[in-house]
């Protein structure tokens, strides 16, 4: 899956922009990426990035490329669109769980025989990084993580050690990267950044059905902004229902909680969502979750 790419520019190079929109996870929902280009480009982005995963989960899929090919909008490899792109087997998520992989197969299924041909070529030869110059930023653009596509680097579990090894291991004062569908941003020593700028494929299982993506620029300091993105998501969810994709995905746009893939997270990103589920009672086909109430 991965292959040698360029590092960052060197340090002092000529700023490639001071101002970017950037996102990931898109999967297929169309809808929210039109809506979070028309607003980036109402904020003044210079350019605008998507991270990878163009596919899956929504309905669609070539509806989602077609917008990406749009001028101004530079795309890299995610683990689905390495896959899809590359005729594979399955999509390389990295799950372990058997029912998130049971859901990852029909994810990828529906996905694979709804990409046309014209999209999966455009998705093969897609980099699998970038790497360009924010003001006075090495900025490096990867999916999962820099030393690997679909690696979780999650919050709560991922420490400013192994975060300041990765920049300095391949040249960057900031990286930008996805794939776990929860946002979050440290700052490093040295005016470094870890940045995982979201998704905008579904909600963040905070019971809210907005999306996100990030405005990442240079002032010169770095300064990261969250954007929230409404769209039409009851429209998603129909479209989701009419195209036989399972009902757990469409309560997730409705609701804003995940249903699924939720043995992924961490102790500490899961305790954020509405359900906890008992992994001594999980089968793949009918699910025991159990309620919790939050304390005051």
């Amino acid at each position: 899956m991965e292959r040698s790419v360029p590092t960052p520019p060197p340090r002092g190079a000529t700023p490639d922009a001071t101002r970017i929109a950037v996102f990931g996870g898109v999967y297929s929902n169309y809808l929210a990426l039109g809506a979070a280009l028309a607003d980036a480009r109402r904020r003044g982005a210079e350019a605008i990035y998507c991270l990878g995963d163009l596919g899956a989960f929504g309905p669609h899929p070539d509806r989602t490329v077609e917008l990406l090919r749009e001028p101004g909008v530079l795309c890299i490899q995610g683990n689905y669109d390495n896959s899809i792109g590359n005729g594979l087997a399955d999509c390389q998520c990295g799950y372990t769980d058997p029912r998130d992989n049971h859901f990852a197969r029909i994810s990828y299924d529906y996905t694979f025989r709804n990409t046309g041909a014209a999209s999966r070529a455009w998705m093969q030869q897609l980099p699998a990084q970038r790497g360009i110059q924010l003001g006075g930023y090495r900025v490096l653009m990867c999916h999962g993580s820099p030393r690997k596509m679909n690696e979780f680097l999650w919050e709560s579990t991922t420490s400013t050690h192994f975060l300041e090894h990765l920049t300095e291991d391949h040249e960057a004062d900031v990286i930008l990267a996805t794939h776990t569908g929860i946002k979050w941003h440290r700052r490093l020593s040295g005016e470094r950044h870890f940045v995982n700028v979201g998704v905008l494929g579904r909600p963040e299982n905070d019971g809210r059905t907005n999306v996100w993506y990030a405005l990442v620029e240079a002032r010169p300091e770095l300064h990261v902004e969250f954007v929230p993105v409404e769209y039409d998501h009851e429209r998603l969810a129909r479209e989701m229902h009419e195209e036989r994709l399972p009902e757990e995905f469409v309560e997730t746009i409705q609701t804003g909680w995940w249903t699924t893939w939720l043995e992924s997270l961490p102790a500490k990103e899961r305790r954020r969502g509405r359900w906890w589920r008992c992994q001594f009672c999980v089968t793949v086909h009918r699910p025991l979750r159990i309620r919790l109430r939050r304390l005051p």
